[in-house]
């Protein structure tokens, strides 16, 4: 179901024109925008950032890791899904690999940047995008999986975000989340993003159990690389004018297979039912109950 941002009515209908007030949101780029003013510009990221990630993405260790855990997840639990919203999609690198691995399932992406959709649709032409708010999402029970991979740390307001999750999710549905962990990473590459945060286990799992979903798996992850991680993070702890925010992501052919290896060997781990106590990453796994308690 759709709500109207404008005087928030829900309706049902497959065009976004209000039947209550007439509205309908305005296009930019070619995309529908429900947050307009926070197109191009807004506090949580820089979109010239997007052109860099796109080059590095495809076949780096971090990102192709991501990639498998989060499509194992979503087949392992919610196999039947059917409509699947990214909130905060990028350059639509995750969704092309859901499409991928997963056909049957609509999916969706949303990003507040335009620049962002740009190249998503490159890379999932004919898949619904649209430039949102994730703070304000003009749905009501519409999807069956609600994703955001490594986007509520941008956001100052993330419990308000899960809530909109809660009621833009299925009853019975849920959601995938992922996140950096550990203040003690913090480094000039996280102020370079735009965090906001790194956040520790038990303040995740508490934010997600008040906006009203049910833990179902937590786990670190890019564990077995933790050791390095701090080293790095330590090493770039503080940002000055030669600071080079990409400098981590490029690595040799050499490291990168033999660092894809190690994750490959945690990801086993993980699927055997093993949850890591520490590491770079949160995963989380919830559920909307089908009924209140």
């Amino acid at each position: 179901m759709k709500i109207c941002l404008a005087c928030r009515k829900r309706f049902e209908a497959r065009q976004w024109t209000c039947p209550t007030c007439g509205d309908y949101p305005e296009s930019t780029g070619g995309f529908l925008c429900f947050a307009p003013n926070l197109a191009v510009e807004n506090n949580g990221f820089s979109p010239q950032y997007f052109s860099q990630l796109t080059e590095i993405e495809t076949n780096h260790f971090w990102f192709e890791a991501r990639n498998q855990m989060l499509q194992w997840a979503f087949g392992r639990y919610f196999p039947h899904a059917r409509r699947f919203l990214e909130v905060g999609c990028g350059t639509g690198f995750v969704l092309a690999g859901m499409r991928r691995r997963f056909p049957e399932v609509r999916a969706t992406g949303t990003d507040i940047f335009t620049e962002g959709l740009c190249f998503a649709q490159s890379r999932v032409p004919g898949t619904e995008l649209f430039q949102m708010d994730a703070r304000h999402l003009p749905f009501d029970s519409e999807f069956d999986v609600i994703g955001a991979f490594d986007t509520l740390e941008h956001i100052e307001e993330d419990e308000q975000v899960l809530a909109e999750f809660f009621r833009s999710c299925k009853p019975g549905g849920g959601i995938m989340l992922t996140v950096p962990q550990h203040r003690f990473l913090w480094s000039a590459s996280d102020e370079y993003a735009f965090h906001k945060r790194r956040y520790a286990r038990h303040d995740l799992v508490a934010k997600i159990h008040r906006a009203g979903f049910k833990i179902v798996r937590v786990t670190s992850f890019v564990s077995l690389l933790l050791p390095l991680m701090l080293v790095s993070r330590r090493r770039r702890r503080h940002m000055n004018e030669d600071f080079d925010a990409l400098e981590e992501f490029r690595i040799g052919a050499t490291a990168n297979r033999a660092l894809e290896r190690v994750l490959i060997i945690e990801r086993y781990l993980i699927q055997a039912g093993f949850s890591f106590p520490a590491g770079g990453s949160l995963l989380a796994i919830a559920e909307r109950p089908e009924l209140a308690d």
